[in-house]
């Protein structure tokens, strides 16, 4: 069974072609499965023209970035399994790289995103979360030369991920009530506590456009950022323990303040109580074991503040 690449795309055609171009270029053999959540650009049309061997899946409407994923891992089985954002353009050891990250107690391999205004900094190496769990993309900002003898991190960032089919099987694939950000966190958390780590692959390179799809500031993103942080605070007890508490609600307070007095929105919070309302009554998740960063809500928030900018 080759190895295959998964795309999971939504209206992508602007950036999708030289996304599946550079697939085209890999090292080594691979699959290559456009997961459509219901396009109704020319994606699709794209797609079959720049690859002419790509698979497409058609999920008949927008799942979200998870459920795609699960649906078409269901329909097109492979392992491992690949995911590229359709933004990013791989470099042509981008898979052989990843491939070479795995090993003994190794369930993912996070490749590493470079900005694409500024080719020579990381854009994301993985994710990273402190005790809130707030999460963070690791690396962000430094030199590519960074990647190179870091530690690893808790997880791939889904935008450049590989993952041992046996991992996701073992904790149920990704969690279908998250549809767009912090699926990669938490799944990762989950992998983690099954016993599972993750490797960086400092060489399985691609260079990302952030948030082409839905804009590094708008009310969608703001919205769905939130939703999925309120889900996690209580799906992890997070908010159980008083001192955390204090600090998430201080940094999410400062987020939300900064989202309404800056961009004039109030999406961000009404998604935090949308997120925490729909994790009622679900069975709390363990995040005892992670490699937690241990940050003030002044650090987190400068963190925060360095990936807006």
């Amino acid at each position: 069974m080759l190895p295959a690449v998964y795309i999971p795309n939504f209206n992508g055609a602007a950036h999708l072609g030289r996304t599946l171009r550079s697939l085209g270029n890999q090292t080594r053999p691979i699959e290559v499965v456009l997961v459509d959540n219901g396009s109704s650009d020319d994606s699709i049309e794209l797609a079959r023209r720049e690859l002419p061997e790509v698979k497409v899946l058609e999920m008949g409407g927008n799942l979200g970035f998870g459920p795609a994923i699960n649906r078409a891992l269901a329909e097109h089985p492979a392992d491992p399994v690949i995911l590229l954002n359709n933004d990013a353009e791989a470099e042509p050891r981008f898979v052989e790289a990843l491939l070479d990250g795995l090993g003994a107690g190794v369930d993912s391999v996070a490749g590493v995103l470079l900005q694409e205004r500024a080719p020579e900094l990381i854009d994301s190496a993985g994710v990273v979360a402190d005790a809130t769990l707030m999460g963070f993309d690791y690396l962000h900002g430094e030199p590519v030369a960074a990647a190179e003898g870091a530690a690893d991190p808790l997880g791939p960032t889904g935008g450049a991920a590989l993952y041992r089919r046996e991992a996701l099987e073992r904790v149920g694939g990704f969690d279908e009530r998250i549809f767009l950000y912090y699926e990669d966190l938490d799944l990762a958390l989950r992998i983690t506590a099954a016993g599972g780590r993750c490797r960086l692959a400092p060489e399985a390179r691609a260079l990302h456009a952030y948030s082409a799809s839905l804009g590094a500031a708008s009310a969608r993103k703001y919205g769905w950022t939130g939703w999925s942080r309120g889900y996690m605070l209580r799906r992890y007890g997070v908010m159980q323990n008083p001192r955390l508490a204090l600090r998430a609600l201080a940094s999410e307070g400062a987020l939300c303040a900064g989202q309404l007095l800056k961009d004039r929105t109030a999406a961000g919070l009404r998604g935090r109580l949308r997120g925490w309302r729909n994790a009622a009554g679900l069975e709390r998740r363990d995040a005892d074991g992670a490699p937690l960063l241990d940050l003030s809500a002044r650090e987190a928030l400068a963190l925060r503040r360095r990936r807006r900018g």
